[in-house]
């Protein structure tokens, strides 16, 4: 459904609200090996994500790493793609046609219209923070192996 780097970005954002604060940062090594994905790969992710402070910020220096914003964890999942430039990904046609619409639906249309109505929401109403909480409990994980 989503890029390679939008799914990473997604896990590594998960894994830096669960580990970090302002007094405790994350390095690259940690979240790259933490969510499974190379370390340069990691590092372009993040390079995204720390844009502007939007979701995640960071420091440099000997004590410096990644770290989200109290106000950065209570903001919709959503946020994060947006970040990586996949926003409309929710709202495309499920068989990627540009010309699918009410009037002129694909054959997948009438079936995924309730299906991609509740991932919008998902994606809307879940705050990066719930999901954080929930590896907190051991009830789900964001790593393969």
């Amino acid at each position: 459904m989503f890029s390679k780097a939008t799914e990473y970005a997604l896990r590594a954002t998960i894994y830096i609200a669960q580990k970090s604060n302002n007094d405790n940062k994350i390095g690259i090594d940690e979240i790259s090996k933490a969510i499974d994905s190379p370390k340069s790969f990691t590092a372009k992710i993040l390079q995204a994500l720390t844009k502007d402070n939007k979701i995640v910020s960071s420091t440099r220096g000997p004590n410096g790493g990644f770290f989200l914003t109290e106000k950065a964890k209570k903001l919709p999942v959503r946020s994060i793609l947006e970040a990586m430039g996949e926003h409309d990904v929710l709202e495309k046609c499920v068989l990627g046609l540009k010309l699918c619409s009410e009037i002129r639906p694909c054959p997948m249309h009438e079936k995924y219209k309730p299906i991609k109505q509740q991932l919008i929401k998902l994606f809307v109403t879940k705050t990066i923070k719930e999901l954080a909480a929930d590896i907190k409990d051991g009830v789900v994980f964001i790593k393969n192996k």
